[in-house]
């Protein structure tokens, strides 16, 4: 067994070349190989969110705070809040953020493969962001 206490890990600081706005992650978990899994804490403060991006084994993401949006390429956009559990396909363009006044986070769980949990693209423009 292996204990993470509360405040041992960081947050970061989510890397400018994947998000807009600000954004801060909390690793959570990284499983020692042969496992492949990874948890982070994700907050988005308001306006904050990630560029346009898949996953190669698929996402799931869970709510645990405020509100905000999330969108499939080519998709409506669907606002998010708390209690609520999102799961991206492998391979599945998207995106996700906080709302424009409110902050917004969410845990992500994503496996890797090789060596990677994220295929990262363009941002996501005010206009996609705003819907209009």
């Amino acid at each position: 067994m292996e204990i993470k206490r509360n405040g041992s890990r960081p947050s970061v600081k989510a890397p400018a070349e994947y998000f807009t706005g600000d954004v801060r992650q909390e690793p959570l978990m990284q499983a020692p190989d042969p496992a492949s899994v990874q948890v982070v804490s994700v907050t988005f403060e308001p306006g904050g969110r990630t560029a346009w991006h898949t996953h190669p084994l698929g996402q799931t993401l869970v709510v645990t705070s405020g509100k905000g949006f999330a969108q499939s390429w080519g998709g409506e956009i669907f606002e998010i809040g708390a209690g609520d559990v999102l799961w991206f396909a492998p391979g599945e363009k998207h995106w996700h953020g906080a709302g424009p006044e409110t902050a917004l986070t969410h845990i992500a769980i994503q496996e890797m493969r090789d060596g990677k949990a994220a295929d990262w693209m363009e941002y996501v423009t005010e206009e996609q962001y705003r819907g209009s």
